[in-house]
């Protein structure tokens, strides 16, 4: 009978159809059993079905419901601008629950943003590896629906850029729903937007899930302070998955440092790249460094330019870095006040410890021509490993 009526009304019998559009007023008399039955007969070969705009009561959202709990090929169910309120919501649901269910997409926030962005970026966001909403591209999206899309099994995106963004906690918070949930999101940078040590803590309960496989995290210029260190701590302590993290241009001062540490010296930590620029540190950092470099076998590259270290920092520095169990491979101190005797200091380190650094960058300080020479000598000592000296 469904099929019947249904090839009057389109056209064409369903049973040709991988796609069956009932919008509006197409589904008229024909009641939702029947439907049903359609859909679950072995010769249909649909796979979307659309129902928009249509007044589909709480008995219609029983039926779809007993056609998502049982076997059929359908992928998709589009219910957007209908009337289905919480009590259909929850039938729907019910079917959904079914495990023989294999529906893809049921989310009409996640279709939302999907088309606003579409209209935003030119292309389909489901198209794309990287998501690059900084600035004003955000516009009128919400995070919710933001939130929505990327949890969608249909989103191919890893990399998330939300630059220059007035992001308030909310925002935060659904950004922590989303580092929450099962997605392939792998990289997102948040950096020159104004999360404040309370949107970083929002974050940080995403990053602490079990299911957050985040690798690389950018927070340069959010307007960040030692909280924020705190709640990294906790995260690096937990999260498996991290392995970038860059906090640069931050007030994070020494306390900020040293609450980082305990962090970084646990056995869960495998961070690899960790970049501290202009964060307003001194010597003291050198000192919570040298320890986790003296405990930490993971990291691999730490970045502390244009802080003002000078030769005490570098000479605190030493004692990690020519322990065996570090195994940096890039150092990067330009512009942090170190002299000679700083330099003199790096050499004796390299020399105890030649296995790993290969790349050392100084650019920007004041070693005089016999500072200099410390450390080029090491680039031709055949024990040494470093290759690049600047």
């Amino acid at each position: 009978e469904a099929c019947e009526y249904l090839t009057k009304v389109l056209g064409k019998s369903p049973l040709l159809l991988k796609e069956l559009d009932l919008s509006g007023e197409k589904l008229g008399d024909l009641d939702g059993e029947k439907l049903s039955a359609l859909l679950m007969d072995s010769h249909c070969k649909v796979e979307k079905i659309k129902l928009n705009n249509c007044e589909l009561t709480e008995e219609s959202c029983s039926v779809l419901a007993t056609v998502l709990s049982s076997k059929t090929i359908l992928k998709e169910m589009n219910l957007n601008n209908s009337r289905l309120l919480d009590s259909g919501v929850k039938e729907i649901c019910e079917g959904l629950k079914n495990p023989v269910c294999e529906l893809n997409i049921l989310n009409p926030a996640a279709e939302e943003a999907c088309d606003y962005l579409t209209k935003v970026l030119g292309k389909s966001p489901l198209l794309l590896k990287e998501l690059d909403l900084s600035g004003e591209k955000l516009g009128d999206l919400d995070g919710e629906k933001l939130s929505a899309l990327l949890m969608d099994s249909h989103c191919k995106v890893e990399k998330i850029k939300l630059n220059n963004c007035e992001l308030t906690e909310e925002s935060c918070s659904v950004l922590a729903t989303v580092l929450s949930s099962k997605t392939i999101l792998k990289e997102m940078n948040l950096n020159n937007s104004r999360l404040l040590d309370s949107g970083v803590k929002e974050i940080c309960e995403g990053l602490k899930n079990p299911v957050c496989e985040l690798n690389i995290l950018k927070l340069r210029d959010c307007d960040l302070t030692q909280k924020s260190c705190s709640a990294l701590a906790a995260v690096l302590r937990s999260n498996t998955s991290l392995k970038e993290l860059d906090m640069s241009n931050n007030n994070l001062q020494d306390s900020g440092v040293k609450k980082l540490q305990s962090g970084l010296e646990n056995t869960n930590c495998t961070l690899k790249k960790l970049r501290l620029r202009d964060c307003d540190l001194t010597q003291k950092s050198c000192s919570a460094l040298a320890a986790v470099l003296r405990s930490n076998t993971s990291l691999k590259e730490l970045d502390m330019s244009n802080n003002n270290l000078q030769d005490s920092g570098v000479k605190k520095l030493q004692s990690g870095l020519e322990n065996t169990n570090c195994t940096l491979k890039k150092l990067r101190l330009c512009n942090c006040s170190i002299t000679e005797k700083g330099y003199k200091s790096l050499a004796s380190a390299l020399r105890s410890n030649p296995s790993h650094l290969i790349e050392l960058d100084l650019t920007g300080n004041d070693p005089g021509p016999s500072g200099v020479k410390k450390l080029s000598d090491l680039l031709q000592d055949p024990n040494s490993q470093l290759k690049t000296l600047r």
